[in-house]
């Protein structure tokens, strides 16, 4: 968690200076490419307070009424800045520029724009090389885009995403006021709003794809299950696993469920300890196993009987 707090903290910063700069610069020109990049750094502004937000309810330690902990908040605000993307930065962005190709105002002297453009992109450059190397530092030899997938963390990836994205999104403007000043199309600058917003809208789509599928739990991966059911099963007491069922509670904490199929002959006490003996064994070999729930069926009971009382740990 300290290593995405570093990107978001770094992000955050970045954002609020360039957001004020932008709206300034954007309102002396009349520009309305820059006024939707400064819509767009608004809402990553927002949205870095909100994964810090969600972050720290994340931590909250287990209590009566949340037995599991409140991992899941990581999630849940994760899925929102992904709709205040699409919502704020991109609908927003894609109507001012729509308005302004309707009726395109003449620029103003684009020289504040460049400047404002100019220390937009080497704030939010710097952000993305800082959020770049903090996810790097979780790859583990993965290509970029399969860590992120498998990424549990959308904390990393959101501010990854939404760096590129403001860093893309500078260098449309960028191109469209050159072209839009030279050959007095001020249209031109409209259009570069339009096309900022369709870029935050994709992004979006894709952030809210993977903050859904962790916040609708995602399990460990069939590879991880394997090694599971292979070291269970190497146990002299199970004969075999009937069932893997497994949720991501946070980045850092799995609640796993097994259906096992054990000896006939084990009494009670026999029972028991070998439970405890495969809850141990897997909290040491997976630390971000945190919950191991067991339950127990004897070889003479059918692998849909799952009647046997559950026992947590």
């Amino acid at each position: 968690m300290a290593r995405a707090n570093n990107s978001i903290y770094s992000a955050l910063a970045a954002n609020l200076l360039i957001a004020v700069t932008k709206f300034i610069a954007g309102a002396v020109t009349n520009s309305s490419s820059m006024i939707a990049e400064g819509i767009h750094s608004t809402v990553d502004t927002s949205n870095q307070l909100l994964l810090l937000y969600g972050l720290k309810r994340s931590v909250k330690p287990p209590d009566k009424s949340r037995p599991f902990g409140y991992g899941k908040e990581l999630y849940f605000w994760s899925f929102i800045v992904s709709i205040m993307i699409f919502g704020l930065g991109g609908v927003v962005s894609i109507s001012q520029g729509i308005a302004h190709i309707r009726r395109p105002e003449i620029l103003g002297n684009p020289t504040w724009n460049y400047v404002v453009l100019g220390l937009s992109f080497v704030f939010e450059g710097a952000s993305l090389l800082v959020a770049m190397k903090e996810f790097n530092k979780t790859r583990k030899g993965l290509p970029w885009w399969k860590a992120i997938i498998k990424s549990k963390d959308p904390s990393g990836f959101l501010v990854l995403f939404e760096d590129g994205a403001a860093v893309v999104g500078l260098l449309i403007v960028f191109i469209f006021m050159v072209f839009s000043h030279h050959l007095n199309l001020p249209f031109l600058d409209g259009l570069a709003s339009v096309l900022v917003g369709t870029l935050l809208i994709f992004v979006s789509f894709i952030l809210a794809r993977e903050s859904r599928s962790l916040l609708m739990g995602e399990g460990l991966t069939p590879e991880t299950q394997q090694k599971l059911k292979d070291l269970v099963e190497n146990d002299p007491d199970v004969i075999k696993v009937t069932s893997i069922l497994s949720q991501y509670q946070s980045p850092k904490e799995v609640l796993l469920v097994l259906i096992l199929t054990f000896k006939a002959e084990l009494n009670t006490t026999d029972l028991t300890n070998a439970i405890d003996r495969l809850r141990d064994k897997i909290k040491a070999k997976y630390d971000v196993i945190k919950f191991v729930i067991i339950q127990p069926q004897s070889a003479d009971v059918e692998e849909n009987d799952f009647s046997q009382d559950i026992n947590l740990g």
